[in-house]
């Protein structure tokens, strides 16, 4: 298994919260020995390899999974000046 450090930083984008809530209960129902940890500001930090499988577990839930920077107050920054699309 991958260490912490070396996990990426991932974002859901969902139509809303519901989805975006529903997104890591279908991953532990479909996944349960790979754990989602949580980060800052509502994003997760996974294992590379797991992306592809969350990828879809997101589009079964009308939601999509965007690799973060991971530097989240750069991203902070930039929302600030182009806003949240």
């Amino acid at each position: 298994m991958d260490k912490p450090n070396q996990r990426i930083r991932v974002e859901v984008r969902s139509r809303n919260d519901f989805w975006r809530r529903a997104v890591p209960v279908e991953w532990q129902h479909q996944f349960p020995d790979r754990k989602l940890v949580t980060d800052a500001d509502g994003l997760y930090r996974i294992e590379p390899a797991w992306l592809e499988d969350l990828g879809r577990v997101a589009g079964r839930c009308f939601s999509t999974i965007d690799v973060a920077p991971q530097d989240p107050g750069r991203r902070r920054l930039f929302r600030r000046f182009v806003g949240r699309s």
